[in-house]
């Protein structure tokens, strides 16, 4: 369960920040204003625990061989057909 948030100044959060932190870490929420108004949240960070992986989908589809022509005659008719290169 998340405790109250505290509200603390510029000034305070920078010269109280280590025990700022511990309070987050105890999961308490601060937030940092300037001029009585919140620019900042202080939470305590929770990984996910997720293992995240290269290649998860490796097998799951394919690219055809000729993908980087797909369209060719298509893209080159709505750029011109090269005209406004030899121009």
């Amino acid at each position: 369960m998340e405790k109250p948030m505290t509200m603390v100044n510029i000034h305070e959060a920078k010269t109280q920040f280590s025990r700022l932190l511990e309070a987050v870490a105890a999961g308490e929420s601060v937030t940092i204003a300037r001029a009585g108004k919140p620019v900042a949240r202080l939470v305590r960070y929770d990984e996910d625990g997720r293992e995240r992986r290269l290649g998860f989908l490796a097998g799951h589809g394919s690219v055809p061989d000729d993908f980087d022509d797909l369209e060719d005659d298509r893209i080159a008719a709505l750029f011109g057909d090269g005209d406004a290169a030899s121009a």
